[in-house]
């Protein structure tokens, strides 16, 4: 029988794995804030060899509803996040963690 591994990319999920080194940033437009968390995060997921994936929240009405106010959100493929404000230090740990 093999392993069945368990992405969740919205929520934490028990035996969830890591299947990949994708950060995920929540953005919306207009997001000022947005632009500055980004300005941190792509030289250092560049340098951590990951790639950054944005989602705008306005395209999903339960994003919209989940992240409204909070963005910038990163979220990790384990389900963990970290809204905004956060630094390079903070993120670098989150995906140090990850693996």
């Amino acid at each position: 029988m093999s392993a069945i591994l368990a992405f969740t990319m919205y929520g934490e999920s028990p035996g969830a794995a890591v299947l990949d080194k994708r950060l995920t940033v929540f953005t919306g437009p207009n997001c000022h804030l947005c632009e500055q968390a980004k300005a941190i995060l792509y030289p250092l997921i560049s340098q951590e060899g990951w790639e950054l994936v944005e989602v705008n929240i306005q395209d999903s009405e339960d994003l919209g509803q989940r992240y409204g106010i909070r963005i910038p959100v990163v979220a990790l493929p384990d389900g963990r996040e970290k809204g905004w404000p956060f630094t390079a230090a903070q993120i670098a740990r989150m995906l140090e963690s990850a693996g």
